[in-house]
């Protein structure tokens, strides 16, 4: 039996060293998400502001911006003007929401004057518009000059979730660049490397409707940082008390 000490109070129990570590190492986890959550933070706005800065800059011509994605792989969002035929013969669809309506973007190899083709989203059509003969308007003859945003393209599907592409059905889930082109008949190697989605630019007939880049780009980091440093600062308090609570000695 333990006997008391000469004030009566009985002697501390045990200092919790696994308690310590367990606590320690659980710190340390939420320091690291922390500052992670603040280096994803920096990255996000540098991200945000270089987007920003392309969507706001003048269209260059497309010699250039293949010359930028040779360079370095991402011409995503920025401004490109070209010229060429569509092969409306050739449309593939993208499954997508726009402006709360379901439906296709639609995406159409236009044909450069140099004989290569690039795949051009000319905008989005409802459901019940997806075959040509619904919107003849819009299916462009001729020559025609576009002005729109570059957008690279994935190098596979962007995650498990998605669907696979329905070729059968000429219905894409994710856009799978070579797939299309070879839909459409188009030759690997004299197909332009990007997408373009087209501008606000009408349609004959209003389809398909055109501007429908969706630029999205949350940046909740600041509060995910918060959160984790938060966490831990509550996690050191507890810590605190209860290892206190073990090692003074009890009445």
């Amino acid at each position: 039996m333990t006997s008391a000490g000469t004030d009566g109070s009985k002697p501390a129990r045990g200092f919790p060293w696994l308690v310590l570590v367990v606590g320690l190492a659980a710190f340390a986890t939420l320091v690291a998400l922390g500052t992670w959550q603040v280096n994803r933070l920096a990255w996000k706005e540098g991200l945000i502001a270089t987007i920003d800065e392309r969507i706001g800059s003048a269209p260059l011509p497309l010699a250039e911006v293949e010359r930028i994605y040779a360079a370095t792989g991402d011409v995503d969002y920025r401004p490109v003007e070209l010229h060429g035929t569509y092969r409306n013969d050739r449309e593939s669809f993208f499954l997508a929401t726009w402006k709360g309506a379901s439906g296709f973007f639609v995406y159409t190899p236009l044909e450069l004057p140099d004989g290569r083709s690039i795949l051009v989203n000319r905008g989005f059509v409802p459901f019940d518009r997806k075959d040509p003969a619904t919107r003849p308007e819009g299916q462009t003859g001729g020559e025609v000059e576009i002005v729109g945003l570059a957008r690279n393209p994935l190098v596979a599907k962007p995650s498990w979730i998605v669907p696979d592409n329905d070729l059968a059905k000429n219905v894409f889930y994710w856009k799978d660049m070579a797939a299309m082109a070879a839909r459409a008949g188009v030759d690997p190697a004299r197909l332009v490397p990007f997408f373009v989605d087209a501008g606000t630019a009408p349609n004959p007939g209003g389809l398909p409707a055109g501007g429908v880049t969706m630029v999205d780009m949350p940046n909740n980091h600041l509060q995910y940082a918060v959160t984790w440093y938060g966490l831990a600062a509550a996690l050191v308090a507890v810590l605190v008390v209860f290892i206190r609570g073990r090692v003074r000695p009890r009445p």
